[in-house]
C-alpha cells in the first residue's frame, strides 16, 4: 500500500511539472503572437509589474513601462514580418526559446529566455 501511495504521489508531481511546462509554452506562444501585432494590452498583461527585459544586442535593460513605450517603434519595424519560435529547453524555472524574426528585408535568429511565475513573465533576455 505504501508503494502505491508513493507511486501516486510521484505521478501527481510529474503531472504538475508537465502541466506547468505546457502552461509556460502557451504563455510564450501568446507572447510571440502579441509581439507580432504589437498588442500593447496583451504584452502588458503577460509581463509582471517588476519585469526586467534585457536586450543584449542593443545593450538595453527595460522595465515593463519602458518596454511597452517602445512598442510604438516596434510596430513599424514588425509590419509585414513573421516570427517563428520553438522552445529549446526548460530548466530551473527558465525557458529558453530559439526565435526567428523574418522581417521584410532581413532575418534575425535570437536566443531568448523567459522566467515565468504566476502566469507572468518576470524576466526576459534576448541575444543574437
Amino acid at each position: 500500500m505504501a508503494c502505491r501511495s508513493i507511486a501516486l504521489a510521484a505521478a501527481v508531481q510529474l503531472f504538475s511539472v508537465i502541466s506547468a511546462r505546457a502552461d509556460d509554452g502557451a504563455l510564450i506562444g501568446r507572447w510571440y503572437a502579441a509581439l507580432l501585432v504589437a498588442d500593447r494590452t496583451e504584452l502588458s498583461d503577460l509581463l509582471a509589474d517588476d519585469v526586467r527585459i534585457k536586450l543584449d544586442d542593443l545593450g538595453v535593460i527595460q522595465t515593463k513601462q519602458e518596454f511597452i513605450a517602445s512598442i510604438d517603434d516596434w510596430e513599424g519595424a514588425v509590419a509585414g514580418a513573421e516570427i517563428r519560435h520553438r522552445i529549446d529547453k526548460t530548466e530551473g524555472g527558465v525557458t529558453t526559446v530559439i526565435a526567428c524574426y523574418d522581417f521584410p528585408n532581413n532575418d534575425m535568429l535570437m536566443q531568448e529566455t523567459f522566467a515565468i511565475a504566476d502566469n507572468r513573465i518576470t524576466a526576459s533576455s534576448q541575444a543574437a
